[in-house]
């Protein structure tokens, strides 16, 4: 689904610029955090928070001119599109109107990103348009505004950036650790198993990162029911759910894993919950 795309697209950017920044280190040779007695923990840590908060900011920055140019959005300057997303932008108390746009999918789907509340970007599918009604329109819209509202792209990144702060400091302890096991001078860490290790230990902080989230899904479905209310939202989720989960996915599709599947690791990686999950917890609320 597009949304899955485009926070892949996110994670994956993120993954890329931090390879970039330990490439670009170890061909400089900085590498503050050893010395001949080993590590230096202290320094690697503030070394790796450091680059990795900033392979995070660096995707935030690029992430709305990013969208733009991978989704084909189209901005919209004036018309009930533009008109709902604003209205509802001043009901949650935003002071900059977001920009509003169009791309061309079948799928009915819509987001939004931006580094800050006053450079946000909500854009929609051609399919959304066509196959919703006004109210399930309003719904996700909210949802949308209800992201910026919640600041939900830079708390996405400061997460981002503390895992990959994670990420950078286990590849060369780990690294460190294997060259001394091996006839190498450990001053001369192995740049490929860092890089290797990287990439293996990026995986798995996807984890982390698709955990939160799944969790900031659902306090946007809360802010998009104050916003426009909760049967719009409960609306617009079932009507994703006629088209994205006709059947059963529990039954029909569990080898697979897939959709509203429970088990396996793309459950651990899904960004966002299962409809039927998401539903219950608005009607709870």
């Amino acid at each position: 689904m597009t949304w899955m795309k485009r926070v892949f697209l996110f994670m994956a950017v993120n993954l890329l610029v931090v390879l970039t920044i330990s490439i670009v280190l170890s061909v400089l040779g900085v590498g503050p955090y050893l010395s001949a007695r080993g590590i230096d923990y202290g320094s690697l840590a503030a070394f790796c928070l450091v680059w990795g908060m900033g392979g995070a900011f660096v995707s935030l920055a690029i992430s709305r001119m990013m969208a733009k140019w991978s989704m084909g959005v189209q901005l919209q300057s004036s018309g009930p599109l533009v008109e709902t997303v604003h209205g509802l932008a001043r009901r949650a108390g935003l002071t900059t109107m977001p920009e509003v746009g169009v791309y061309d999918s079948p799928e009915p789907n819509a987001f939004a990103t931006g580094p800050t509340k006053s450079r946000a970007l909500v854009a929609v599918s051609t399919g959304l348009l066509e196959s919703m009604s006004q109210d399930e329109l309003e719904g996700v819209l909210a949802h949308e505004v209800a992201h910026i509202a919640n600041g939900d792209m830079v708390t996405m990144t400061l997460v981002q950036g503390v895992v990959n702060a994670f990420v950078m400091f286990l590849a060369r302890v780990i690294a460190f650790a294997l060259s001394r096991n091996s006839d190498r001078d450990s001053r001369g860490m192995d740049r490929m198993t860092v890089f290797a290790l990287e990439m293996v230990l990026g995986i798995l902080g996807m984890v982390v990162v698709a955990w939160f989230s799944r969790h900031r899904e659902f306090r946007a479905d809360a802010g998009s029911a104050k916003l426009g209310g909760r049967e719009k939202m409960i609306a617009a989720l079932q009507a994703l759910q006629r088209r994205f989960e006709p059947y059963d996915t529990q039954e029909s599709m569990a080898t697979l894993k897939i959709a509203g599947g429970r088990g396996g690791f793309l459950a651990l990686i899904s960004t966002h919950p299962p409809l039927a999950d998401r539903i219950a917890a608005l009607r709870r609320s």
